[in-house]
């Protein structure tokens, strides 16, 4: 025993912290998205036509083969309560949770600044694993009942990412920042194991397991949460003197100990900041639409259905995921080595998280029909994307590490919003025939949305520290480089 610990104890603080973020934002995802299969189970099943019916497209999702003899006569699939709820009140419920996403994630950055990201987190999944507990509770009193639990989930995931970037700006020397940064992957991995363990926990315990044991598992990493994870290095209970001189003389005076309050007229005036905010924006842009109209094209104009694929499914978010660290330790390498500048980092890693995808969404318009390539040329422009750990994903750290929290959650919430934006688009220009024609607009305008703001940036960007990272200094100049 006395062997293990003293393993345990060579174990870097920082690694077991980024684990926990990469937990937390896994956590995050699975109550997000486990509501996308668990509603199959939860409505009335469609009895005949070209849709497929529940069993049918949980077997899918599972792999398994699910007996569905009766559907649309007189047996059905007990797999619980079902509910008359209507494809558009389908559309409202699982919409929900965005809109309070959208609510949380401007201020989140300025009360993890101001309370902790330790807490603001380990409150986030606590509070979120009681929510989605009660999903079911909600669902047995209606639809809008459903809604607002929904609205409140999404609130408190608001808070998550920002107070992540805050810990992450206390934790993460410069030159392990892209390692830190590819930690918040996790949501992506968190989908890809999510849709297959709620198929099964619905075949084989019925749809309210598929909440219930998702929240479990949501309570006990907010448990651990709270053991292992603390605000800063100074603030760790069981933190080694060595590596906490480390980590705090690597960050140099770029992090303040004291409580500042964020720089907003700076914010707005400022042209690496609001270069940054466009390059986000496209970034969740070609990210939402790969996953939202992608399969809708494949679906209605290459009649192919990604769900029956399998694994494929999953296969452009586990590329993103693992490309992401890979991407992540590129830079960092390269950083340590000062092979390249911080700003030129961000900049060239830019052909890769912005400009590839982007003319990716080009090729798609020539492919011709193959749907298996289709899926190839997703797969590759999401797996691209995981670069944007070293552009987007990282730059408010650059830029203010006293105010990372805030930075992101300004840029998160302006994103976020292309969520909303792109579906609309998708049907304004498919709503005739959704044909290749007219898929063209669509595909266009998406790769505009990843290379444009990509080339804003190379020109305004920046991976200096600016000058209002300290606004109640008098003598400041104008950014360090980190190298």
């Amino acid at each position: 025993m006395a062997v293990n610990l003293s393993s345990l104890d060579r174990i870097p603080t920082r690694f077991n912290v980024s684990i926990m973020l990469f937990m937390a934002c896994l956590i995050s995802y699975m109550l997000r998205v486990n509501l996308s299969v668990n509603i199959l189970a939860m409505v009335q099943p469609i009895q005949s036509g070209v849709k497929q019916s529940v069993p049918a497209i949980l077997s899918n999702i599972t792999g398994e083969s699910i007996n569905e003899t009766m559907i649309g006569h007189s047996k059905i699939p007990d797999y619980g309560p079902r509910y008359n709820w209507s494809s558009h009140d389908q559309s409202i419920i699982l919409g929900a949770y965005f809109y309070g996403y959208l609510i949380s994630s401007l201020p989140a950055g300025v009360f993890a600044e101001r309370f902790g990201g330790r807490n603001m987190v380990g409150l986030s999944l606590a509070f979120s694993a009681l929510l989605t507990a009660l999903t079911p509770l909600a669902a047995d009193n209606g639809m809008w009942a459903t809604i607002a639990n929904r609205v409140a989930l999404g609130i408190l995931g608001g808070f998550l990412y920002p107070a992540l970037h805050n810990l992450i700006s206390k934790w993460a020397p410069p030159d392990e920042k892209g390692k830190f940064v590819s930690a918040l992957m996790g949501g992506t991995f968190g989908t890809v194991i999510t849709w297959p363990l709620v198929g099964v926990l619905i075949e084989t315990l019925g749809w309210s397991f598929a909440f219930y044991i998702p929240a479990a598992i949501s309570a006990i990493v907010a448990v651990l949460w709270y053991i292992i994870v603390a605000d800063s290095p100074a603030t760790h209970p069981r933190i080694r003197s060595e590596e906490k001189d480390y980590i705090e003389k690597s960050l140099g005076d770029t992090v303040s100990k004291s409580k500042l309050l964020p720089p907003i007229a700076s914010l707005a005036t400022s042209p690496p900041f609001l270069s940054l905010l466009v390059l986000h924006f496209g970034n969740l842009w070609g990210l939402y639409f790969l996953i939202t109209a992608a399969p809708k094209f494949m679906s209605e104009v290459l009649g192919f259905k990604l769900a029956k694929a399998g694994f494929l499914s999953a296969l452009p978010y586990l590329a993103r995921s693992l490309a992401a660290f890979a991407f992540g330790t590129i830079g960092d390498l390269l950083r340590k080595k000062s092979i390249m500048n911080v700003t030129t980092i961000r900049k060239s890693f830019c052909i890769f998280s912005h400009i590839i995808p982007g003319l990716f969404l080009v090729g798609l318009i020539y492919i011709g029909f193959d749907p298996y390539v289709c899926v190839a040329i997703i797969t590759l422009s999401l797996g691209f994307n995981g670069a944007s750990t070293m552009t987007n994903l990282q730059n408010s750290q650059d830029l203010a590490p006293n105010f990372a929290g805030t930075l992101y959650g300004i840029i998160n919430f302006v994103g976020t919003t292309s969520g909303f934006i792109s579906p609309i688009l998708v049907a304004h220009f498919t709503v005739q025939q959704s044909t290749m024609d007219e898929w063209q607009y669509v595909f266009m305008i998406g790769a505009a949305a990843y290379i444009v703001p990509a080339l804003i940036f190379v020109v305004f960007g920046s991976g200096q520290v600016q000058k209002w990272n300290e606004p109640k200094q008098t003598q400041t100049t104008t950014g360090h480089e980190h190298t």
